[in-house]
């Protein structure tokens, strides 16, 4: 079995790429899982594994053969607190190939799919948060809109606990998206507070698109524009915002209770 023991190594320099620069991950295919429930995931998605790494007092040699990667390699402890983001991680690594869905190949579940559209969110971590909450209500799909970063960026792998592996994502233009949703007969509930209703008094029973931008300038106005219906969460306090993940939450588990939690 192959082992690694110097930081100078180049998969370990190649490994640090991946994970600091978006257009590493996106010329090589490639990105970075860090830890059991995360790479557990990843397999259970489909995701190909191209490389273990792993500290061998941690982890067991048989424990890793279930993923069938195409590499397995011993590192040291030393070599592990280089690539890992947190120690606490159970001292494995994995490099998996990148997989991406395009719109016009998107498969929903439900005849009336519920569908999270993020609009130029900059921030891994508040994606991360909106992919959990997607998990957790179970919808059809999430779709990143111009998006300043992508869904295999670490921070947005850790912040979702593995949920980017979990839920159909698709990356795609704000103008594409909404002759999608269009051609489709898809709703669209654009979260803005100018010319907006109450997001409560809408009907996400049919097949219905959350869409929610940045927390600073909120939807581009194409949204406000092409949207069924501009909707806000009523601010009673003396703050005007809530955060996005946080907005994108209640409005999805609005509509999963109309539904009935189906």
């Amino acid at each position: 079995m192959k082992q690694i023991q110097s930081l100078q190594n180049p998969l370990i320099k190649n490994i640090l790429k991946l994970q600091e620069k978006s257009r590493e991950r996106k010329k090589q295919q490639l990105f970075v899982i860090e830890g059991k429930r995360e790479i557990e995931l990843a397999y259970k998605g489909q995701f190909e594994i191209d490389s273990l790494l792993f500290i061998p007092h941690k982890i067991e040699y048989d424990y890793l053969k279930q993923y069938q990667a195409k590499e397995v390699i011993e590192i040291t402890p030393e070599v592990y607190k280089k690539i890992a983001y947190r120690e606490s991680t159970e001292g494995i690594i994995a490099i998996a190939k990148s997989k991406y869905i395009d719109l016009n190949s998107l498969i929903f579940k439900n005849i009336k799919p519920l569908i999270l559209v993020v609009e130029g969110i900059e921030k891994p971590g508040n994606i991360g948060a909106m992919i959990r909450s997607a998990d957790a209500a179970n919808i059809d799909a999430i779709i990143l809109a111009d998006p300043k970063t992508d869904q295999y960026n670490p921070n947005v792998i850790r912040s979702s606990l593995g949920g980017v592996f979990t839920k159909n994502i698709v990356i795609s233009s704000s103008e594409e998206i909404i002759a999608f949703f269009k051609k489709n007969n898809i709703k669209m509930y654009a979260a803005t507070l100018q010319n907006s209703n109450l997001y409560t008094n809408q009907n996400y029973t049919e097949a219905s698109a959350i869409i929610v931008g940045t927390e600073a300038n909120g939807l581009t106005q194409i949204w406000r524009d092409h949207s069924t219906k501009n909707i806000n969460i009523p601010m009673q306090g003396e703050i005007d915002s809530m955060n996005v993940s946080v907005a994108a939450a209640v409005i999805l588990f609005e509509a999963k209770r109309q539904r009935n939690f189906k």
